[in-house]
């Protein structure tokens, strides 16, 4: 005699956890610290090297923050008017920043000493940057120039005019090659300068007025923000990999986290949204009470600042005590342990071999109607549905359904019947608990006269269910069609500005 081999109800496959790592990640978020500043806050730049102080750039002076106390340990105001762009040196040591004077002007940190005054531009300086090298500084202004300045010899050692027809309010260095500059202007082009070429190496269009700029760690992919849109170009190609299109309003700053691999954007419409390197995806999302103009992240990811236009300096710090680490640790087991499907949670437990026993006893002895009976239970049938529409495969695929069915008196047909109403909608059940249907009307078709009033009133609801998840699939097929039509007519149309340039073309000729 062979043996009867125990059961064993698969789980359905699990999508993605409600409570994520990202999540985990950036929720440890602690209470924000905000400080007022006199206007709204231009830019935010952290240090490279601990304890990673950060320099705001706001009305006629630069002021570097230290992130533990939150107080201004330095205060450059050697300005006349406003200061732009305002950013450190890879060591930390030295900060230059642009403004409204036209100058750029190079800072010691510890002494607050003005080292250099770097004059040439003929409008406002709102971008600076350090190469790679830190031997040189990059410059964009708004007299539609970028310039590269030597520090050792005060002189400008590269040059570009000419490639924008409005102002330069974006820019950025490579991070791999101290020779290679970015500028994003207003006039919707970004360009890439190399200075033992002297010339552009790469032009793209934005198709919106550039706001800000930043290379990946790798220096082979460039993202650009300007519009509602980011987009990330690859740089050796020339041409564009993804657009990230969550904000309804202008995206105003950029920055990295996590080791370069999350982009962080913030945006006038109060949102600072993270996304994820690898899949361009969105892991998160901030909300701040005001409109976010500048925005930048410690190296370790401990704090986070965030400038606004009402001129609010925004700091917060992520909390990374072990006591906040176990409380999410304990979310993350609780999160785990749901399976969102189809709108209803259903708990996946893992099945003990004695959990199994009972109805594999009753299909041991083909005690159809027993198995059956032991999972219509309300512990069972609506807190562990996928238990029960197991053994309705399992008698499905016995040929016992009908007999398990059959026989039922009106209370155990009306919790039957109550259990297909409520989950023949669910998109995993639903085929399993379509078959069953068929079956309890086939097997009671000759006395649903004499059932009460109870059972009648579930019929009635099951076939509204059913004449609405019919109704609402071909409400989906009819969407899909016309989604294929518009596919299908969009790669068939040709080019009409492709034949509208020929056409001048052809008529300037003539």
């Amino acid at each position: 005699m062979t043996s009867f081999k125990k059961s064993f109800v698969k789980p359905f496959a699990r999508p993605s956890e409600l409570y994520t790592v990202e999540d985990s990640y950036w929720k440890k978020l602690t209470s924000p610290v905000l400080v007022k500043e006199f206007g709204p806050i231009d830019y935010v730049n952290f240090s490279r090297r601990a304890p990673y102080h950060f320099a705001i750039s706001c009305s006629a002076r630069v002021q570097v923050y230290n992130p533990v106390t939150k107080v201004v340990t330095k205060n450059l105001n050697k300005f006349k008017e406003a200061a732009y762009g305002a950013t450190f040196r890879a060591d930390g040591h030295l900060l230059c920043a642009g403004g409204e004077e036209s100058i750029v002007r190079l800072f010691e940190v510890n002494t607050k000493s003005m080292l250099r005054q770097f004059r040439g531009h003929k409008a406002a300086v709102h971008r600076t940057y350090f190469t790679r090298d830190g031997h040189h500084i990059a410059s964009f202004s708004d007299d539609k120039t970028v310039s590269l300045w030597d520090i050792s010899s005060q002189q400008i050692s590269g040059h570009y005019e000419g490639y924008h027809n409005d102002y330069i309010r974006a820019g950025c260095v490579s991070p791999i090659s101290e020779n290679i500059v970015v500028s994003g202007g207003y006039d919707k082009q970004i360009n890439m300068f190399d200075s033992r070429t002297k010339s552009v190496t790469m032009s793209v269009d934005h198709e919106s007025p550039v706001e800000s700029l930043i290379f990946l760690p790798s220096g082979s992919l460039l993202i650009s923000a300007g519009g509602t849109e980011v987009r990330i170009w690859d740089v050796l190609a020339g041409k564009l990999l993804a657009k990230l299109t969550q904000n309804h309003k202008t995206v105003t700053a950029l920055c990295l986290a996590k080791q370069g691999t999350a982009i962080v954007t913030a945006s006038l419409d109060k949102h600072v949204k993270i996304y994820n390197v690898s899949t361009f995806q969105l892991s998160h999302d901030i909300t701040y009470p005001s409109a976010v103009l500048s925005i930048d992240i410690s190296r370790d990811d401990k704090t986070i600042v965030a400038g606004t236009v009402d001129g609010i300096v925004n700091i917060t710090k992520r909390d990374t005590s072990v006591k906040h680490n176990n409380e999410n640790k304990k979310r993350q087991a609780r999160a785990a342990a749901i399976v969102q499907s189809d709108g209803i949670d259903m708990t996946v437990p893992i099945m003990q071999p004695d959990q199994m026993s009972k109805f594999d006893s009753a299909l041991r002895k083909f005690n159809y109607s027993q198995a059956l009976d032991l999972v219509l239970v309300h512990a069972v049938a609506f807190k562990k549905p996928h238990i029960t529409v197991y053994v309705f495969d399992e008698l499905c695929r016995r040929n016992g359904l009908v007999q398990a069915i059959s026989g039922r008196n009106s209370k155990q047909l009306a919790f039957l019947l109550n259990f297909i109403v409520r989950y023949i909608g669910v998109r995993k059940l639903s085929k399993t608990l379509t078959h069953v249907a068929s079956t309890v009307i086939d097997c009671y078709w000759d006395s649903f006269d004499t059932c009460t009033l109870e059972v009648r009133a579930l019929l009635t609801k099951l076939h509204t269910v059913v004449e609405n998840e019919i109704l609402l699939t071909k409400r989906l097929l009819a969407i899909d069609g016309l989604v294929k039509m518009l596919l299908i007519s969009s790669e068939v149309l040709p080019d009409t500005t492709q034949t509208e340039k020929i056409d001048n073309k052809n008529a300037v000729k003539t």
